[in-house]
């Protein structure tokens, strides 16, 4: 390896000893006889103090340059209260890894503000931004204590197919593609496939895949690649899939508190562990009419509407039963009320973050649904044949990683935390 250590692993029991590490240029200072320069690598920046006749001149030379360069360097590690990370390195060896060949196209150190647009078509260099790496580390955290409390609780993790014959949840934002001599749709949803598991006898199952919808929205919160993290669970009804969205919810805030401090710190963010509220669609409906808005029992909450829940019920909120024309299909009815549906969403500080249900598992309704849908059945036989084998009550739950991720670290547009972002104008980098 080129480095021995990373800036974060700097600590008191290696003052005094030689370290070599690596990164790239965050900023150099000349001020008389002193040359700092700031290191930059993904935990953190260190500074690099050199003196003239105390380091060689060769050494203090080697240090003038550009903004961003890659370098390896060695020498020895100091212990100084007055450095942002509590340590500097006094170099004897400054390395230039790859010259820097042309102007880099925005200000990495944040003292020049630059359009996201402009961010973004340079990605690789955005991502060297603290506050850019600090999203995507929150992100990880994300990810991992997902899987890890999946994992915890019994669940098998599985991975659905993103190439499907039909739409999965209705609907035409379909891309098509074209699958030898026949056509194919991307999956918008891993939805089938995670119950065809669970009829399968896998019992509680999860995945993280992408998703894919050919909606043509420029809005600051929809992508059309995203990824979900889907659960599944078999011998199961709502009540079962939204406690779990609930607890699992807690659990992911938790670990991002304690995992990064630091991330959140950079972000100035202030991340509180939710206490969920549950409430009914019919109750949000009443009480945002209540508040003079113009809302009425079967319209969508708009993202107008979503903000509002989290004024009047709360910063965690989980809504059920949902009106059977605003779900997918595979929505198991209301017991007593067919235009209601066994359903919720979570929205989190504002936003829709999750969306979930108890599916119908009984073949002949889903037929129904299917057709009063205005789709048909036919192209889901092996969906039905499946209900058909034994299929028991079952319900699940999605969360959008990047509308989760975008809610923990209070950015305002999704873009931010999608680290390659797809959208209706872009497709690159």
């Amino acid at each position: 390896m080129i480095r021995t250590h990373y800036v974060s692993d700097l600590s008191a029991e290696l003052s005094n000893k030689s370290v070599t590490v690596a990164g790239w240029v965050h900023e150099v200072r000349e001020l008389g006889k002193i040359t700092f320069l700031l290191l930059r690598d993904r935990s953190g920046i260190v500074q690099v103090t050199a003196k003239k006749g105390v380091v060689p001149d060769d050494v203090i030379s080697s240090m003038s340059l550009p903004k961003e360069s890659v370098v390896k360097i060695t020498g020895v590690v100091k212990e100084n209260k007055e450095a942002r990370s509590g340590f500097e390195i006094v170099p004897s060896e400054v390395v230039d890894l790859n010259p820097v060949s042309w102007r880099i196209p925005f200000e990495v150190t944040g003292k020049v503000d630059a359009d996201l647009d402009v961010r973004l078509n340079y990605r690789y260099i955005d991502l060297r931004r603290l506050e850019t790496t600090a999203i995507f580390k929150i992100q990880s955290t994300i990810l991992n204590s997902f899987s890890s409390y999946m994992m915890n609780h019994g669940f098998i993790q599985i991975r659905p197919p993103d190439i499907v014959a039909e739409a999965t949840e209705g609907g035409t934002e379909l891309f098509s593609v074209d699958y030898f001599e026949t056509k194919a749709y991307l999956a918008q949803s891993p939805q089938l496939y995670k119950q065809l598991a669970v009829i399968g006898g896998l019992d509680k199952v999860f995945s993280i895949v992408p998703v894919f919808r050919a909606e043509k929205s420029n809005t600051s919160y929809h992508l059309n690649e995203s990824t979900q993290m889907d659960i599944e669970i078999g011998f199961a009804n709502s009540d079962d899939a939204a406690s779990l969205l609930s607890n699992v919810l807690v659990s992911i805030i938790k670990d991002v508190n304690e995992k990064n401090a630091p991330e959140l710190k950079i972000l100035q963010k202030d991340l509180q562990v939710p206490n969920v509220k549950i409430t009914t669609y019919s109750e949000v409906v009443d009480a945002i009419a209540a508040s003079g808005k113009e809302i009425k029992f079967g319209d969508d909450l708009s993202r107008e509407s979503e903000a509002l829940v989290k004024d009047l019920f709360g910063e965690a909120v989980i809504v059920r039963d949902y009106p059977t024309s605003l779900r997918a299909f595979y929505s198991m009815p209301d017991d007593n009320n067919p235009e209601i549906t066994k359903s919720f969403d979570m929205i989190y500080r504002g936003v829709e973050i999750s969306s979930g249900a108890q599916r119908i598992h009984l073949p002949e309704l889903l037929i129904e649904s299917i057709r009063k849908k205005g789709m048909n059945p036919d192209g889901f036989k092996f969906y039905i044949d499946a209900m058909r084998s034994g299929a028991p009550p079952h319900a699940g739950w999605s969360i959008g990683l990047e509308r989760l991720t975008m809610q923990i670290t209070g950015m305002s547009n999704i873009r931010e935390c999608a680290m390659f972002p797809r959208d209706r104008k872009r497709l690159t980098p």
